[in-house]
């Protein structure tokens, strides 16, 4: 490629060519950020479609609430397992091999879950929300992939743009549960297991949009645009290994904060979240009304992250992560005490949802910050795993809780969880002062 004053060589190391002028960077920022706003509202659509009635279905198949909280933990333990073959192979191909791959496993995922529901088979029900999870992973990397090109004093609020797209399919996709249920009733399909067969449909759209028009590949682009700036000359496969991301987690303390204010604010959601529709078909809601519940739950979760995308970039990552502490604490405390009230209880899950999208944004943003462009992608994917083991295991825990406790005292449990959150925050923001 021809190397001139306005279009340097960015040839990414490994021999992949991505020509990019400086002067045409501000163009693909747009089709890119235009590209991820357009999946994450489909993911979206796809994912909450069926995680609103993922715990439903779990019970009804398995015949017990105490094995309900197995759905949420399949669910994100798609994602956990993941997360780390798909860094790799972002690493090296970029992030459209790695976005279209998750989402065709979602896709066989939902199938997979379907034909559980039909045989009455707890274990393939699991097996199959397991590769649904994968879905989620395309649009938690999706956020990542925004910020590969964005300017770092805008990077939250392009991590905030397109975790805020999912609010469009999300919102809608439990408010379809119940059609998308009806509309297999004479195929011999459960009800509750309808929403993961038009999920299978979504992914597959999702996937062929990723896979025509995100080109060039935002990642690729990056790495050789820092390489052609000089800042990623020494750029090696090496360093864009596991092991160069653990390092780099290990040589930064913002970067350890940011994975422990993820994981934490990702288990504390999917704990509370997932057993909240056990919780209200305990006090008489129906599928409507858990679906509402939900919406108003993911509206919370996506609408407003572009806020907190600015405050993370005008107030700095510490202060809107000390924000997540605060409003994840009386999100737990407003349901925890909700009991019979179904309004208490939707509020409780606005507020959760909120608490959860300044975590991510602020987290996320932090992250990508602390650790060199190389290590970035390893990075984001132990990030990722860590946070989907931590919220599986929260989600299996749930379940145990909600069947021998109640619904109270989990969100009681999940409240404690913050403690190691807000004190990494205090200490990394008295650090700075």
């Amino acid at each position: 490629m021809t190397k001139t004053p306005d279009a340097p060589d960015t040839t990414v190391p490994g021999g992949t060519a991505v020509p990019v002028s400086a002067a045409a960077l501000p163009e693909l920022r747009r089709r890119v950020r235009a590209v991820l706003v357009a999946t994450q509202i489909l993911g979206g659509l796809g994912i909450a479609t069926g995680v609103a009635l993922a715990a439903v279905l779990a019970t009804e198949v398995s015949g017990t609430d105490a094995l309900a909280g197995l759905a949420s933990t399949a669910t994100v333990a798609g994602p956990a397992l993941l997360a780390m073959p798909l860094a790799a192979l972002m690493a090296r191909r970029g992030r459209r091999a790695g976005l279209v791959l998750a989402y065709l496993l979602g896709a066989l995922g939902a199938g997979i879950a379907v034909l559980g529901a039909v045989l009455g088979s707890f274990p393939v029900l699991l097996v199959g929300l397991v590769g649904f999870g994968a879905g989620s992973s395309a649009n938690l990397a999706a956020r990542f992939a925004a910020a590969d090109l964005a300017e770092p004093d805008r990077r939250a609020r392009a991590i905030s743009t397109v975790v805020w797209a999912t609010t469009i399919g999300a919102v809608l996709g439990p408010n379809i549960a119940a059609p998308a249920g009806r509309s297999v009733s004479g195929l011999g399909v459960p009800v509750a297991a309808g929403p993961f067969l038009w999920a299978a449909a979504v992914f597959v759209v999702s996937a062929l949009v990723v896979a025509l028009l995100l080109r060039p590949d935002p990642l690729l682009t990056a790495r050789a645009l820092a390489a052609a700036e000089g800042d990623g000359a020494a750029d090696r496969p090496e360093d864009r290994s596991l092991r160069a991301g653990l390092r780099a987690v290990r040589e930064s303390p913002q970067a350890r904060i940011a994975l422990v204010t993820v994981a934490a604010s990702q288990t504390v959601m999917v704990s509370i979240m997932s057993m909240t529709p056990v919780a209200l078909t305990h006090h008489g809601a129906g599928i409507e009304l858990i679906g509402l519940v939900i919406s108003v739950h993911i509206a919370g979760m996506y609408a407003f992250s572009p806020v907190m995308g600015w405050l993370s970039d005008r107030l700095g990552r510490l202060a809107v992560i000390g924000l997540a502490v605060g409003l994840l604490g009386f999100a737990a405390l407003l349901a925890g005490t909700a009991g019979a009230s179904h309004t208490r209880v939707a509020a409780g899950l606005f507020v959760l949802g909120l608490g959860w999208s300044a975590g991510l944004v602020s987290g996320s943003a932090l992250l990508t910050d602390s650790v060199p462009q190389a290590a970035r992608a390893a990075v984001q994917g132990l990030s990722d795993t860590v946070m989907n083991t931590a919220a599986g295991v929260g989600g299996l825990v749930a379940g145990v809780i909600v069947s021998q406790a109640g619904y109270g005292p989990l969100n009681a449990v999940a409240a404690c969880l913050l403690l190691p959150m807000a004190a990494l925050a205090l200490r990394g923001a008295l650090r700075r002062a």
